[in-house]
Protein backbone atom coordinates (compact mmCIF):
# COMPACT_ATOMS: atom_id res chain seq x y z
CA UNK A 1 0.00 0.00 0.00
CA UNK A 2 1.18 3.38 -0.77
CA UNK A 3 1.59 5.86 2.04
CA UNK A 4 0.00 8.62 -0.32
CA UNK A 5 -3.49 6.21 -0.03
CA UNK A 6 -4.15 6.72 3.57
CA UNK A 7 -2.44 10.18 4.30
CA UNK A 8 -0.27 11.52 7.24
CA UNK A 9 -3.35 10.96 10.03
CA UNK A 10 -4.37 7.08 8.64
CA UNK A 11 -0.83 6.52 8.38
CA UNK A 12 -0.40 7.59 12.14
CA UNK A 13 -3.40 5.82 12.78
CA UNK A 14 -2.36 2.45 11.23
CA UNK A 15 0.94 2.68 12.95
CA UNK A 16 -0.42 3.45 16.77
CA UNK A 17 -3.86 2.10 16.95
CA UNK A 18 -2.46 -1.16 18.99
CA UNK A 19 0.19 1.00 21.36
CA UNK A 20 -1.53 0.18 24.91
CA UNK A 21 0.25 1.98 27.81
CA UNK A 22 2.17 0.83 30.34
CA UNK A 23 3.04 2.91 32.42
CA UNK A 24 1.01 4.81 35.26
CA UNK A 25 2.75 8.34 34.88
CA UNK A 26 1.28 8.34 30.94
CA UNK A 27 -2.34 9.88 31.07
CA UNK A 28 -2.52 10.55 27.19
CA UNK A 29 -0.50 9.43 24.67
CA UNK A 30 -0.73 9.33 20.56
CA UNK A 31 -3.91 11.34 19.27
CA UNK A 32 -3.22 14.77 20.61
CA UNK A 33 -1.22 17.77 20.41
CA UNK A 34 1.09 16.68 23.34
CA UNK A 35 1.58 13.56 25.45
CA UNK A 36 0.76 14.28 29.08
CA UNK A 37 2.27 12.91 31.88
CA UNK A 38 2.60 12.53 35.34
CA UNK A 39 6.05 11.79 37.28
CA UNK A 40 4.83 12.80 40.91
CA UNK A 41 1.89 14.98 42.55
CA UNK A 42 1.11 18.37 41.32
CA UNK A 43 0.94 19.25 37.31
CA UNK A 44 0.82 17.24 34.49
CA UNK A 45 3.93 17.35 31.60
CA UNK A 46 3.64 17.93 28.04
CA UNK A 47 5.37 16.56 25.33
CA UNK A 48 5.51 17.16 21.66
CA UNK A 49 7.83 17.04 18.94
CA UNK A 50 7.71 18.20 14.98
CA UNK A 51 10.19 17.12 12.37
CA UNK A 52 10.90 19.68 9.97
CA UNK A 53 12.46 18.61 6.93
CA UNK A 54 14.08 20.47 3.93
CA UNK A 55 11.69 20.78 0.40
CA UNK A 56 8.70 19.14 2.80
CA UNK A 57 7.67 22.11 5.44
CA UNK A 58 10.57 24.47 4.13
CA UNK A 59 12.93 25.93 1.39
CA UNK A 60 15.60 27.83 1.36
CA UNK A 61 15.60 29.45 -1.74
CA UNK A 62 13.40 32.04 0.20
CA UNK A 63 13.72 30.93 4.00
CA UNK A 64 16.68 32.78 5.97
CA UNK A 65 18.25 30.16 8.37
CA UNK A 66 17.29 32.69 11.05
CA UNK A 67 13.44 33.21 10.60
CA UNK A 68 13.64 29.14 10.11
CA UNK A 69 15.12 28.58 13.94
CA UNK A 70 12.37 30.89 15.10
CA UNK A 71 9.69 29.28 13.48
CA UNK A 72 10.61 25.69 14.05
CA UNK A 73 10.82 26.92 18.00
CA UNK A 74 7.52 28.48 17.97
CA UNK A 75 5.34 25.64 16.20
CA UNK A 76 6.22 23.16 19.15
CA UNK A 77 5.54 26.04 21.63
CA UNK A 78 2.21 26.61 19.55
CA UNK A 79 1.26 22.86 20.44
CA UNK A 80 1.44 23.43 24.38
CA UNK A 81 -0.50 26.49 24.48
CA UNK A 82 -2.76 23.88 22.43
CA UNK A 83 -3.21 22.05 25.51
CA UNK A 84 -3.55 24.92 27.53
CA UNK A 85 -0.08 24.56 29.20
CA UNK A 86 3.19 26.17 29.85
CA UNK A 87 5.99 25.57 27.48
CA UNK A 88 9.08 25.27 29.60
CA UNK A 89 11.87 23.67 27.85
CA UNK A 90 13.13 22.14 24.39
CA UNK A 91 15.23 20.26 22.40
CA UNK A 92 16.44 20.87 19.21
CA UNK A 93 18.28 17.83 16.77
CA UNK A 94 19.83 18.29 13.30
CA UNK A 95 20.71 16.58 10.16
CA UNK A 96 23.31 18.85 8.44
CA UNK A 97 24.33 18.82 5.22
CA UNK A 98 28.12 19.19 3.78
CA UNK A 99 26.82 22.51 1.68
CA UNK A 100 26.57 24.56 5.69
CA UNK A 101 28.71 26.97 6.76
CA UNK A 102 29.14 27.33 10.58
CA UNK A 103 27.11 30.84 10.17
CA UNK A 104 24.18 29.30 8.84
CA UNK A 105 23.54 27.28 11.68
CA UNK A 106 24.86 30.23 14.01
CA UNK A 107 21.63 32.12 12.23
CA UNK A 108 19.49 29.44 12.99
CA UNK A 109 20.19 29.15 16.45
CA UNK A 110 19.79 32.48 17.01
CA UNK A 111 16.75 32.41 15.63
CA UNK A 112 16.23 29.50 18.37
CA UNK A 113 17.22 31.18 20.98
CA UNK A 114 15.04 34.41 20.44
CA UNK A 115 12.01 32.50 20.61
CA UNK A 116 13.10 30.91 23.56
CA UNK A 117 13.71 34.09 25.43
CA UNK A 118 10.16 35.62 24.24
CA UNK A 119 8.49 32.26 26.07
CA UNK A 120 10.71 31.99 28.91
CA UNK A 121 11.80 28.44 27.62
CA UNK A 122 15.71 26.73 27.76
CA UNK A 123 17.14 24.80 25.59
CA UNK A 124 18.72 21.75 27.30
CA UNK A 125 19.67 19.67 25.08
CA UNK A 126 19.27 17.96 21.60
CA UNK A 127 21.80 16.11 18.80
CA UNK A 128 23.61 16.73 15.75
CA UNK A 129 23.97 14.29 12.56
CA UNK A 130 24.83 14.53 8.97
CA UNK A 131 22.45 14.33 6.48
CA UNK A 132 22.92 13.04 2.39
CA UNK A 133 19.32 14.98 1.76
CA UNK A 134 19.10 18.18 2.92
CA UNK A 135 18.47 19.66 6.44
CA UNK A 136 16.11 18.03 8.83
CA UNK A 137 14.93 19.61 12.25
CA UNK A 138 13.68 17.72 15.11
CA UNK A 139 11.90 19.75 18.24
CA UNK A 140 10.95 18.40 21.05
CA UNK A 141 9.01 20.62 23.73
CA UNK A 142 8.45 20.36 27.38
CA UNK A 143 5.66 21.90 29.18
CA UNK A 144 3.20 21.74 32.34
CA UNK A 145 -0.61 22.04 33.46
CA UNK A 146 -2.63 21.99 36.67
CA UNK A 147 -4.77 18.85 36.23
CA UNK A 148 -7.76 20.68 36.05
CA UNK A 149 -6.23 23.05 33.29
CA UNK A 150 -5.25 20.24 30.71
CA UNK A 151 -7.52 20.44 27.39
CA UNK A 152 -7.41 18.27 24.08
CA UNK A 153 -9.15 17.72 21.26
CA UNK A 154 -12.11 15.28 23.12
CA UNK A 155 -14.03 18.11 24.98
CA UNK A 156 -16.39 19.49 22.57
CA UNK A 157 -19.92 19.28 23.64
CA UNK A 158 -23.80 20.01 22.01
CA UNK A 159 -24.38 23.61 21.90
CA UNK A 160 -20.19 24.79 22.84
CA UNK A 161 -19.33 28.12 20.62
CA UNK A 162 -16.14 27.71 18.03
CA UNK A 163 -14.00 30.37 18.67
CA UNK A 164 -10.56 31.38 16.77
CA UNK A 165 -7.86 33.73 17.69
CA UNK A 166 -6.36 36.19 15.07
CA UNK A 167 -6.71 35.61 11.22
CA UNK A 168 -6.23 33.29 8.99
CA UNK A 169 -5.05 31.90 5.64
CA UNK A 170 -1.95 35.04 5.81
CA UNK A 171 0.20 32.23 6.21
CA UNK A 172 -0.52 30.84 2.92
CA UNK A 173 -0.83 33.85 0.81
CA UNK A 174 2.46 34.45 2.46
CA UNK A 175 3.81 31.39 0.46
CA UNK A 176 2.50 31.84 -2.57
CA UNK A 177 4.19 35.16 -3.36
CA UNK A 178 7.52 33.32 -2.26
CA UNK A 179 6.75 30.65 -4.84
CA UNK A 180 5.81 33.38 -7.30
CA UNK A 181 9.15 34.88 -7.07
CA UNK A 182 10.86 32.04 -7.00
CA UNK A 183 9.44 30.56 -10.71
CA UNK A 184 10.04 34.27 -11.63
CA UNK A 185 13.47 34.24 -11.03
CA UNK A 186 14.12 30.41 -11.80
CA UNK A 187 12.59 31.50 -15.55
CA UNK A 188 15.26 34.34 -15.75
CA UNK A 189 17.90 31.91 -14.97
CA UNK A 190 17.07 29.41 -17.65
CA UNK A 191 16.99 32.40 -20.18
CA UNK A 192 20.08 33.83 -19.42
CA UNK A 193 23.04 31.72 -19.79
CA UNK A 194 25.28 33.46 -17.45
CA UNK A 195 23.39 33.42 -14.16
CA UNK A 196 25.97 35.85 -12.53
CA UNK A 197 24.27 38.01 -14.86
CA UNK A 198 20.69 38.09 -13.43
CA UNK A 199 19.59 40.44 -11.61
CA UNK A 200 16.39 39.80 -9.99
CA UNK A 201 13.98 41.78 -6.99
CA UNK A 202 11.37 39.91 -5.65
CA UNK A 203 8.36 42.33 -5.62
CA UNK A 204 6.24 42.31 -1.95
CA UNK A 205 5.59 45.71 -1.86
CA UNK A 206 2.49 46.14 0.14
CA UNK A 207 2.49 42.19 1.39
CA UNK A 208 4.88 42.69 4.46
CA UNK A 209 2.25 41.18 6.70
CA UNK A 210 1.90 38.14 4.89
CA UNK A 211 5.47 37.44 4.54
CA UNK A 212 5.88 37.78 8.39
CA UNK A 213 3.34 35.81 8.96
CA UNK A 214 4.93 32.70 6.76
CA UNK A 215 8.15 33.28 8.24
CA UNK A 216 7.77 34.18 11.47
CA UNK A 217 4.20 33.16 12.68
CA UNK A 218 3.91 33.88 17.10
CA UNK A 219 2.70 31.12 18.89
CA UNK A 220 -0.55 32.30 21.00
CA UNK A 221 0.78 32.32 24.89
CA UNK A 222 -1.40 35.78 25.19
CA UNK A 223 -5.21 34.16 24.17
CA UNK A 224 -4.12 31.35 26.66
CA UNK A 225 -3.17 34.16 29.66
CA UNK A 226 -6.74 35.89 28.34
CA UNK A 227 -9.11 33.04 28.68
CA UNK A 228 -7.14 32.24 31.97
CA UNK A 229 -7.80 36.14 33.22
CA UNK A 230 -11.34 35.82 32.00
CA UNK A 231 -11.85 32.88 34.41
CA UNK A 232 -12.62 30.73 30.75
CA UNK A 233 -11.58 27.32 30.54
CA UNK A 234 -12.08 25.58 26.90
CA UNK A 235 -13.44 22.52 26.43
CA UNK A 236 -10.92 21.55 23.06
CA UNK A 237 -8.25 23.19 21.96
CA UNK A 238 -6.05 23.21 18.84
CA UNK A 239 -3.29 24.84 16.94
CA UNK A 240 -3.77 25.52 13.18
CA UNK A 241 -0.81 23.81 11.56
CA UNK A 242 -2.57 22.19 8.58
CA UNK A 243 -5.89 24.28 7.99
CA UNK A 244 -9.12 25.32 9.91
CA UNK A 245 -10.74 22.56 8.31
CA UNK A 246 -8.55 19.77 9.38
CA UNK A 247 -7.90 21.13 12.73
CA UNK A 248 -12.11 21.78 13.42
CA UNK A 249 -12.68 17.68 12.29
CA UNK A 250 -9.74 16.61 14.53
CA UNK A 251 -11.68 18.53 17.14
CA UNK A 252 -15.13 16.86 15.76
CA UNK A 253 -14.08 13.05 15.53
CA UNK A 254 -12.43 13.07 18.80
CA UNK A 255 -15.09 14.73 21.01
CA UNK A 256 -17.73 13.02 18.55
CA UNK A 257 -19.73 15.64 17.56
CA UNK A 258 -20.32 17.85 14.72
CA UNK A 259 -20.59 21.54 13.73
CA UNK A 260 -21.89 24.53 11.75
CA UNK A 261 -18.81 26.79 11.38
CA UNK A 262 -19.95 30.45 9.21
CA UNK A 263 -18.27 31.66 6.33
CA UNK A 264 -18.75 35.20 6.65
CA UNK A 265 -17.65 35.16 10.76
CA UNK A 266 -14.02 33.68 9.48
CA UNK A 267 -11.41 36.54 10.40
CA UNK A 268 -9.73 37.70 7.16
CA UNK A 269 -6.94 40.49 7.30
CA UNK A 270 -7.50 42.86 4.30
CA UNK A 271 -3.67 42.40 2.97
CA UNK A 272 -5.01 37.94 2.34
CA UNK A 273 -8.04 39.23 0.67
CA UNK A 274 -5.88 41.25 -1.73
CA UNK A 275 -3.61 38.61 -2.47
CA UNK A 276 -5.60 35.96 -3.03
CA UNK A 277 -7.73 38.50 -5.58
CA UNK A 278 -4.67 38.93 -7.52
CA UNK A 279 -4.06 35.10 -7.44
CA UNK A 280 -7.24 34.46 -8.50
CA UNK A 281 -7.97 32.30 -5.61
CA UNK A 282 -11.10 32.06 -2.95
CA UNK A 283 -10.08 33.57 -0.21
CA UNK A 284 -12.42 31.53 1.98
CA UNK A 285 -10.59 28.23 0.74
CA UNK A 286 -7.38 29.82 1.87
CA UNK A 287 -8.80 30.68 5.20
CA UNK A 288 -9.68 26.73 5.68
CA UNK A 289 -7.34 24.89 4.09
CA UNK A 290 -3.81 27.22 3.31
CA UNK A 291 -2.76 26.09 7.31
CA UNK A 292 0.87 27.41 8.95
CA UNK A 293 -1.29 30.23 10.79
CA UNK A 294 -0.47 28.79 14.45
CA UNK A 295 -3.68 30.68 15.76
CA UNK A 296 -5.80 28.41 18.49
CA UNK A 297 -8.91 27.01 17.32
CA UNK A 298 -11.10 25.78 20.72
CA UNK A 299 -14.48 25.46 21.93
CA UNK A 300 -15.60 27.30 25.39
CA UNK A 301 -19.55 26.66 26.69
CA UNK A 302 -22.43 28.40 25.28
CA UNK A 303 -22.75 30.32 28.88
CA UNK A 304 -19.42 31.84 27.48
CA UNK A 305 -20.25 33.21 24.69
CA UNK A 306 -20.68 36.78 26.02
CA UNK A 307 -17.01 36.86 27.88
CA UNK A 308 -15.44 34.91 24.88
CA UNK A 309 -16.71 37.46 22.52
CA UNK A 310 -15.11 40.58 24.67
CA UNK A 311 -11.52 39.24 24.08
CA UNK A 312 -9.31 41.00 22.20
CA UNK A 313 -8.04 38.88 18.77
CA UNK A 314 -10.64 36.43 19.41
CA UNK A 315 -13.56 35.88 17.13
CA UNK A 316 -16.68 33.59 17.58
CA UNK A 317 -17.15 31.65 14.33
CA UNK A 318 -19.89 28.91 14.79
CA UNK A 319 -20.76 26.35 16.87
CA UNK A 320 -21.02 22.50 17.93
CA UNK A 321 -24.24 19.83 17.17
CA UNK A 322 -24.74 16.71 17.65
CA UNK A 323 -22.80 14.15 15.50
CA UNK A 324 -26.02 13.19 13.36
CA UNK A 325 -26.09 16.53 12.09
CA UNK A 326 -22.59 16.22 10.64
CA UNK A 327 -20.13 19.22 9.71
CA UNK A 328 -21.08 22.13 8.06
CA UNK A 329 -19.96 25.53 6.49
CA UNK A 330 -22.93 27.51 5.77
CA UNK A 331 -22.26 29.73 3.24
CA UNK A 332 -22.46 33.65 3.05
CA UNK A 333 -25.64 32.83 1.00
CA UNK A 334 -26.81 30.18 3.64
CA UNK A 335 -26.07 27.35 1.69
CA UNK A 336 -24.78 24.62 3.72
CA UNK A 337 -21.95 22.44 2.74
CA UNK A 338 -20.13 19.44 4.55
CA UNK A 339 -16.93 20.46 5.79
CA UNK A 340 -13.77 18.23 4.29
CA UNK A 341 -10.24 18.18 5.99
CA UNK A 342 -8.27 19.48 2.80
CA UNK A 343 -5.46 21.64 4.95
CA UNK A 344 -1.91 20.20 3.88
CA UNK A 345 -0.80 16.89 3.77
CA UNK A 346 2.53 16.22 3.53
CA UNK A 347 2.69 12.52 2.87
CA UNK A 348 -0.20 13.24 0.29
CA UNK A 349 0.67 12.15 -3.62
CA UNK A 350 2.14 15.31 -5.25
CA UNK A 351 2.28 13.84 -8.67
Amino acid sequence: MEISEIGEFGLIKRLTQSIKIKNESTLKGVGDDCAVVQYAAGNRTLITTDMLMEGVHFDLVYTPMKHLGYKSVMVNLSDIYAMNGTPRQITVSLAIGKRFKVEDLEDFYAGALLACEEHGVDLVGGDTTSSLTGLAISITALGEVRPEDVVGRDGAKETDVICVSGNLGAAYMGLQLFEREKSVYYDQLLKEKDPSKVEFQPDFSGREYLLERFLKPEARRDITMRLAEAGIRPTSMIDISDGLSSELMHICEQSGVGCRLYEERIPLDYQTAAAAEEFNLNVTTCALNGGEDYELLFTVPLTDHDAVSQLEDVRVIGYITAASEGKKLVCRDQSEFELKAQGWNPLANQD
